[in-house]
């Protein structure tokens, strides 16, 4: 049995049935059980940002160096300038981040972007958080 691990972090189990020929046992089920160890743990990889137009919707993700040596973080790419605000918070050097998006009030709407944060990781050079805002118009009151 071959579990191929990409995209998975943490505990997983896989199972498998092994059909045979023996009669009155069709098969046998086995499992493999394993943690995947990653360079750097995101917490999310979308955030979702949705309410009304005129409030500001925060959200924060999650990011911790899986390797011994610290991380470091840097913007690469924004996409969503005018529309949302982040700020990478540096809770244990070179291990442990918090990554806070925060909606700007405006315009009611729908806004799709990314942020790709270039790290000093040859094993995971580059972080994509996906980011999707949601924007309805202010209730009348």
């Amino acid at each position: 049995m071959r579990v191929n691990t990409k995209g998975y972090r943490g505990n997983i189990l896989k199972r498998a049935r092994i059909y045979t020929n023996e009669p009155g046992d069709k098969y046998q089920a086995v499992g493999i059980k394993a943690f995947v160890k990653v360079p750097i743990f995101v917490s999310v990889r979308h955030v979702y940002l949705r309410g009304q137009a005129d409030r500001a919707l925060t959200e924060t993700v999650g990011i911790r160096a899986g390797m011994d040596k610290p991380l470091t973080l840097e913007e690469s790419q924004f996409t969503l300038t005018g529309k949302v605000t982040y700020s990478i918070e540096e809770l244990e050097p070179g291990k442990n981040f918090r990554v806070h998006f925060t909606s700007i009030p405006g315009e009611a709407g729908t806004y799709r972007g990314v942020l790709k944060l270039k790290t000093n990781y040859s094993e995971k050079p580059e972080l994509i958080i996906w980011i999707t805002v949601q924007l309805r118009k202010a209730s009348q009151g």
